[in-house]
């Protein structure tokens, strides 16, 4: 079932391009395989996937001593404590939404000699129970944390609203995407931003078709989700 889900995603991603005349190789499909056992991962490798997204550190810790030769993301919220844990492990980490955490992330790559790829989260619907930015806060954020130089900021990260109507979406995904280019626009020196991190199972294709580069499919590539089984 894994492998159908996984053609399903792809065909409906090269037609979200297609509709906003974008190159499907800007788009990178990223599974996202918390909860999900490394069986799982496996068989959604065997289908061609080569890029997870992980919600906890303690589960990439465990899946990356399993797994090798694909790269994970850090996608969700992290504690500034857990950092140290991450390098080596994750290519990206797409949830950096305050200064204490981007400069212990600078600390602890710094101490292993990588430089990682991040993205800032902006809570573009403002709601409570998200972390993040505002949009208002962003620009400024971002150009404190530039000096920081082993944090390359490769772009914006958002968590939309979970709605039963993905066109519903489409004003924060554009939002996201002119705040890209409001951000560029600025001239941060060091920090020419080209990635968007938007769209997860409910509404990936009208984030493509506003811009995404990186959508996130848990639930559209694994199915449900299940909080009580051991990895």
């Amino acid at each position: 079932m894994i492998k159908e889900n996984i053609e399903i995603v792809q065909k409906n991603i090269e037609e979200a391009c297609k509709r906003a005349g974008r190159d499907r190789s800007e788009v990178t499909l990223i599974a996202v395989s918390k909860t999900k056992p490394v069986s799982d991962l496996r068989e959604a490798m065997d289908a061609g996937m080569t890029v997870f997204g992980e919600n906890k550190v303690q589960e990439i810790r465990e899946k990356t001593e399993e797994i090798k030769g694909v790269d994970f993301h850090m996608i969700g919220h992290l504690q500034a404590n857990k950092v140290k844990y991450l390098p080596g492990k994750v290519v990206m980490i797409h949830s950096v939404d305050n200064v204490k955490l981007a400069q212990e992330i600078e600390k602890q790559f710094a101490k292993a000699d990588i430089k990682i790829d991040v993205l800032i989260e902006v809570n573009m619907a403002a709601e409570d129970t998200k972390f993040g930015l505002s949009p208002e806060e962003a620009p400024s954020f971002v150009s404190e944390i530039s000096l920081l130089p082993h944090l390359n900021i490769r772009g914006l990260m958002t968590i939309a609203p979970y709605t039963d109507d993905p066109e519903s979406n489409r004003v924060y995904f554009k939002g996201l995407r002119e705040l890209k280019d409001k951000i560029n626009a600025m001239n941060i020196p060091g920090v020419n931003m080209d990635t968007l991190s938007m769209g997860m199972t409910g509404d990936y294709e009208v984030a493509i078709e506003e811009g995404a580069t990186f959508v996130r499919v848990g639930t559209g590539i694994f199915g449900e989700r299940n909080y009580n089984t051991k990895i």
